[in-house]
């Protein structure tokens, strides 16, 4: 049987601020089996820890990530939600690394290059992943398909996952078309005719976004779906051990 893995959704989302420090080691503490984060780029080239492209809806700020160089963007207190976490800032990418090093974390790494084209942003993530070490242990994912195969043409040995969030057809083949590894739909595509089948078929692997409700959980595990996107891995890790007992008990 194939058990559904784990992701935090900007890490354990929902206890923590997003995309932080914070919200990383709370994953870490809830077991999670990989960490799903955003990557922007600042004025001065940073790599930073952001899902927006501006900083408006997650601090009190306002303004374009690529117009904030990282020393200013650092300044910022992001944490509107947690009170217990006091001031929170937001994380360049080799902290989130330096974090994660000696775990043994998958880490998924959005790169967030749709409506910004960052100007070397593969280049740059590909060099840090390298430095640190990680490269066997990094997902590439992207709503921008050509950056993906702008990393795939960089070096061919990483690993990507196709993002969308509508109603395309034939996913599947297209995946298998420009040689990507997995597809991270939102979870509602799943619904399409054949869709998990013909992924399974293709060997491409399924990692929706964003899982929250149990039922949704447990209708993965039942579709022995590779791993789940959500913002509670606890949930997460409670369904889907439950489920691996419950099948192994019949």
């Amino acid at each position: 049987m194939n058990k559904t893995l784990i992701w935090a959704h900007r890490g354990a989302s929902g206890y923590a601020p997003e995309n932080t420090l914070e919200a990383f080691q709370k994953a870490i503490e809830l077991k999670a089996d990989g960490i799903e984060l955003d990557v922007q780029m600042t004025k001065d080239g940073q790599l930073v820890i952001i899902h927006d492209e501006t900083v408006n809806r997650v601090s009190d700020a306002k303004g374009w990530v690529k117009d904030y160089t990282y020393e200013q963007i650092k300044l910022l207190n992001v944490n509107k939600k947690f009170p217990e976490y006091g001031k929170v800032k937001l994380p360049s990418l080799e902290e989130a690394y330096l974090l994660m090093k000696d775990t043994d974390l998958i880490i998924n790494v959005e790169l967030k290059n749709g409506i910004v084209f960052y100007e070397n942003m593969e280049e740059k993530v590909l060099e840090l992943t390298k430095k640190m070490g990680l490269q066997d242990r990094i997902i590439y994912s992207s709503f921008n398909h050509y950056s993906m195969m702008k990393l795939k043409s960089l070096d061919s040995s990483v690993k990507t996952g196709f993002l969308y969030e509508d109603g395309y057809l034939d996913m599947p083949e297209y995946a298998v078309k420009h040689k990507v590894e997995a597809l991270h739909p939102a979870l509602y595509n799943l619904q399409y005719p054949n869709f998990i089948k013909d992924c399974k078929d293709r060997n491409i692997k399924i990692r929706p976004w964003t899982v929250n409700k149990k039922e949704e959980m447990i209708m993965l595990c039942e579709n022995e779906i590779d791993a789940l996107i959500t913002n509670y891995p606890d949930i997460g890790r409670l369904v889907v051990e439950e489920y691996a007992k419950e099948t192994s008990s019949r």
